[in-house]
């Protein structure tokens, strides 16, 4: 079987070729044609955004970090009140959805929702729904550049932490983005203090040192950004806009973009090859290569 790789720059043909690779597993069924795929009009997930989710990167080795994902998972749902995933299905479905597409780089995202429910704010009924899909992705980009969200994070929110699939927020701030010409939106939080991006954790490089925000500060604890503080030397604590604005280096982290070294943030300039970005990103792949589940 060819291995699917989609590291070239999209194309229409490409576009219809990488659909046509989407491989759906829904409630224990996996379908032919992702297109008949079907949840429920009334499920929770839809209605109000009850559910939780995951997104890892997958290369020609397999799945990354599945179990670190599917802890975070738990504690996800636990916080929504949902009950725990059941990890064994969820592995069972990572593989059917795997099986016979092998990926040079791809996503796999988990979603789980309340299931049924009524339409409005109550809890739902159930069972729960498990979705699992895979699709090949290029290669991430080295380098980005980012924006400042014009709206705050609010670091004491219910859904603080929370990677649940009410993700609007994220939606909108992204294509704000867009809108200007970058590629990720980051936001302060309530307290005036950097938080995180829609999508990544946020490093700073200040005078040689490499920080980032403590959980307490809002952002979600990203798979990528605890594996940086197990392999590197960071220190988390708060960071004013203004500080971080005024840092050497800035670079993302996030699944599917692992280390990404960002080259502008506003109006300003920074470098695309910062020394300590670099190292960070070279201890970065040469141990999740190691390691395909840490």
């Amino acid at each position: 079987m060819p291995v699917t790789d989609f590291t070239t720059p999209p194309s229409d043909e490409l576009t219809t070729t990488a659909a046509a690779a989407l491989r759906v597993w829904v409630n224990g069924r996996l379908y032919a044609d992702p297109e008949d795929a079907r949840v429920a009009v009334t499920d929770h997930g839809l209605v109000v955004g009850d559910g939780v989710f995951e997104a890892l990167k997958v290369t020609a080795a397999g799945p990354f970090a599945v179990r670190r994902h599917l802890l975070r998972m738990d504690r996800s749902a636990a916080a929504m009140g949902l009950p725990t995933p059941d990890h064994g299905r969820i592995r069972a479905a990572i593989d059917a959805v795997l099986d016979g597409t092998p990926l040079v780089h791809g996503k796999i995202r988990i979603t789980y929702t309340g299931g049924r429910g009524p339409l409005g704010s109550q809890a739902a009924y159930g069972p729960q729904t498990l979705v699992v899909a895979a699709e090949a992705t290029g290669l991430p980009a080295p380098t980005g550049t980012i924006v400042t969200a014009p709206w705050t994070r609010n670091e004491n929110g219910a859904l603080t932490g929370v990677k649940s699939t009410s993700y609007a927020e994220n939606v909108r701030a992204l294509a704000y983005a867009t809108a200007r010409g970058a590629g990720e939106s980051v936001f302060a939080n309530t307290g005036g203090n950097l938080c995180e991006g829609t999508g990544t954790n946020v490093f700073c490089v200040l005078d040689g040192r490499l920080v980032t925000p403590p959980l307490s500060a809002g952002p979600l604890a990203g798979i990528t950004r605890e594996l940086l503080l197990e392999w590197c030397e960071v220190e988390e604590r708060n960071l004013t806009m203004a500080e971080a604005m005024a840092a050497d280096e800035v670079f993302l982290s996030s699944s599917l973009r692992d280390v990404q070294a960002v080259t502008r943030w506003d109006d300003i300039d920074l470098p695309a090859d910062g020394p300590v970005t670099a190292r960070a990103a070279q201890v970065f792949a040469e141990q999740s290569t190691r390691r395909l589940d840490p």
